[in-house]
């Protein structure tokens, strides 16, 4: 059974890093790409990041790029994310999900994505 479980969220202080962990199991990563999704009250899905299955593109949302950095160890069954320079805005729900497309494709679009993660709680607050 395809499964995705989030990990590393918690409070953080503006300026502030985290790394979220997605540990995946029952898929071949290799065959799925793999992006971050976000959610705060009252707004809808924002697409953050995604990694390819080959993990030779990334993707980013505009508003996260130079600050999030998505990736993976082919070895490993784990997708992180690397959040630097929080900001208040970047509170929310992240999940991870799965899309079965093409190896070389990345994409932060949420309707690709079929398999979903529960989500993990970024607090960003002084």
């Amino acid at each position: 059974q395809l499964q995705l479980v989030e990990s590393g969220g918690g409070l953080v202080q503006p300026g502030g890093s985290l790394r979220l962990s997605c540990v995946t199991s029952g898929f071949d990563l290799a065959n799925y790409a793999i992006g971050w999704f976000r959610q705060a009250p009252g707004k809808v899905r924002e697409g953050v990041a995604c990694i390819s299955g080959d993990g030779a593109s990334t993707r980013y949302g505009d508003s996260v790029k130079g600050r999030f950095t998505i990736s993976k160890v082919n070895a490993e069954t784990t997708v992180y994310l690397q959040m630097n320079r929080l900001t208040l805005e970047d509170t929310a729900t992240y999940s991870c999900a799965a899309a079965k497309i093409a190896a070389s494709i990345a994409t932060v679009y949420p309707a690709v994505f079929d398999y979903w993660g529960q989500g993990i709680q970024v607090n960003v607050s002084n």
